[in-house]
């Protein structure tokens, strides 16, 4: 491994609680967090992308928040790059890096390698997206889990992705990435995963979504449109931004927002805490996220340190 240390990587499902968590560790250990959020990377969505704010950045360096435009893409791979320069950067400083996130793909990009997808017909998959094209980007993953149950969620992209696999294979994208044999990885991790009962995690993103509302997340819609945004900029197609644009649209009224943006981070958390239990490969401890903040911090790192420990 070069010499490269083994990397503290948090990771669960959205509202568990990852963010609180790291920024309790900040008050045990010097550490530099690393976002692998696959929506905290676009500028000016911090609301609806539960982004961390002006305290939690206080209490530790953040890495790989704000890189691109709403309106840019931006890919697992390059995710890998730039994550594993800013951790090498990190433990360059003496400081632990923690990677913070709820985008499996990228985690599995950084650790374990990316999967070297099919090559498919241009003309049919360049048909297939005139298809698509016009449907809302909901009704697209929607396909993506029917023709491919082990969809792991995420943008429109990714899912047309997992449909054009699906039908020109024959075979779901989730399945040829199982049955492939693992990349040797470039960094060592350890993860430390959060999981709350189904209740618990209903209530936190309950309570989520109406945050986020009271915070102005309509009014940060609005503003991202005024400057130019398209509404099917790959940003806006984060979990609760297609919601806000149909209310905007005057097809979802004020009364059902919150509700109806709740209901599809239950969707996505339901998927990213199926991912999180299954597909990790490596050494995993799995810690109960109903206890307080700084408690968990105080048991992940003394798990980390246990884990990580030079045999005597």
């Amino acid at each position: 491994m070069g010499g490269v240390r083994t990397v503290l990587v948090l990771v669960g499902p959205t509202a568990v609680g990852k963010t609180a968590v790291a920024t309790a560790l900040a008050a045990l250990e010097p550490i530099e967090i690393v976002s692998a959020d696959s929506r905290q990377l676009y500028r000016s969505l911090d609301i609806g992308t539960a982004k961390p704010g002006a305290a939690e950045r206080g209490a530790a360096p953040y890495h790989l928040l704000d890189v691109v435009l709403p309106t840019e893409r931006y890919s697992a791979g390059r995710f890998a790059r730039e994550a594993a320069q800013c951790i090498r950067g990190i433990q360059g400083r003496g400081r632990l890096p923690v990677v913070v996130g709820g985008t499996g793909f990228y985690v599995r990009a950084l650790f374990q390698g990316l999967f070297a997808e099919p090559p498919l017909d241009p003309a049919r998959r360049a048909a297939l997206r005139e298809v698509l094209a016009p449907l809302p980007a909901a009704t697209v993953r929607h396909w993506a889990t029917r023709l491919d149950p082990g969809f792991a969620g995420g943008g429109r992209q990714r899912a047309a992705r997992a449909i054009e696999v699906a039908l020109f294979t024959g075979r779901p994208l989730s399945v040829l990435r199982g049955a492939a044999p693992s990349a040797a990885p470039s960094l060592p991790a350890w993860y430390a995963r959060l999981a709350l009962p189904r209740d618990a995690l209903t209530e936190r993103i309950r309570a989520r979504a109406q945050a986020m509302l009271d915070a102005g997340l309509v009014d940060e819609v609005r503003r991202v449109l005024a400057a130019g945004v398209p509404r099917d900029a790959p940003g806006l197609s984060a979990v609760g931004y297609p919601d806000v644009l149909e209310h905007l649209e005057g097809r979802l009224p004020a009364a059902h927002l919150a509700e109806t943006i709740a209901a599809a981070t239950r969707r996505y958390a339901k998927r990213q805490d199926t991912w999180f239990r299954h597909q990790l490969k490596g050494p995993t401890a799995t810690f109960d996220a109903l206890q307080p903040a700084k408690t968990l911090a105080q048991a992940v790192l003394a798990g980390y340190r246990a884990a990580t420990a030079a045999p005597t």
